[in-house]
């Protein structure tokens, strides 16, 4: 378990930079296609501050777009004494506690490090799951703090967003601001057509790109996230139970957005089969066999 939360870390740096290369790649077509070399400096540099922007301030506009109330004790003492009691276990600082008002259970987790994390539970969840069912479910999301996945999940969020919003301005460019075939003295690559047709390809390939590497590490994260969660509680069968229910009950939520499906313990969106592919969570059935085995082994 240390080991993969060790290459999970690892791991991180090379996501950053395969997505700052991915920048860096849009920036450089760019300015090749304009003729401006100056672009690959402000893209880069742009896609870095938006980044450490969202690192800092994108918990709360997770939390703030979910609806969830924070709570103290006395408002509902069992989800409190559970996070309480899971946060003395683990040696973890005790997170903020929100619960969303929908029916839909679900629960995720947020925030830059243990130290400022947030774990929320909807009112649906707490209604279906039983005691044991629930303290794996937060055991799960105390997982993503303590492998700090919450920290990977601001940052690729941020990048994601910044990739998106870099080839929607480029196009947008391309298409009513026109290229280097618009400037007088002519040549270059933004002159010949080939060149601009490749460049909008790469642009508009990028964004899938980056939310196929955005799917296939947050579906990496919940195996570890559910792993955690059942060395944690010793029981993974509860968590198994909890994972077995929410595939049962689950349905859209009401406050639905995609920036942020990939925190929830289960996909919040209950997409299609086409969008299976870009889906941030894998099969609950999977995650069920895996804790299966884990309890196997106990």
């Amino acid at each position: 378990m240390y080991r993969a939360i060790a290459k999970n870390k690892r791991n991180t740096v090379f996501i950053v930079l395969i997505f700052l290369g991915i920048i860096g790649g849009l920036g450089y077509l760019a300015s090749w296609i304009y003729g401006n070399t100056t672009i690959v400096i402000i893209t880069v540099v742009a896609a870095i501050a938006y980044a450490v922007f969202q690192y800092f301030f994108a918990s709360s506009q997770a939390i703030m777009s979910s609806g969830a109330v924070r709570i103290e004790k006395a408002d509902n003492p069992r989800l409190w004494r559970i996070v309480e009691n899971l946060s003395i276990t683990t040696g973890t600082p005790m997170p903020a506690v929100y619960i969303v008002p929908d029916q839909a259970p679900n629960a995720f987790a947020t925030g830059r490090d243990p130290q400022h994390a947030s774990v929320a539970a909807t009112t649906g969840l707490l209604d279906i799951m039983t005691d044991a069912e629930l303290e794996g479910v937060m055991a799960h999301e105390l997982g993503h703090v303590r492998n700090y996945d919450i920290r990977v999940s601001m940052i690729v969020f941020g990048l994601v967003v910044a990739v998106g919003f870099i080839a929607d301005m480029f196009l947008r460019f391309a298409f009513f601001g026109g290229g280097r075939n618009n400037n007088s003295n002519g040549g270059g690559g933004g002159g010949n057509p080939v060149v601009l047709i490749l460049g909008l390809v790469a642009m508009l390939v990028a964004p899938l790109v980056a939310g196929l590497v955005q799917a296939a590490v947050s579906r990496q994260r919940e195996y570890l996230a559910d792993a955690t969660g059942a060395l944690t509680t010793r029981h993974p069968d509860a968590l198994a139970s909890a994972l077995e229910k929410l595939a049962a009950y689950g349905r859209p939520m009401q406050k639905q957005s995609s920036s942020m499906s990939h925190m929830w313990i289960a996909d919040p969106l209950k997409p299609g089969m086409l969008t299976r592919l870009f889906s941030t969570h894998p099969p609950i059935v999977d995650r069920v066999a895996r804790l299966e085995k884990i309890g196997g082994e106990f």
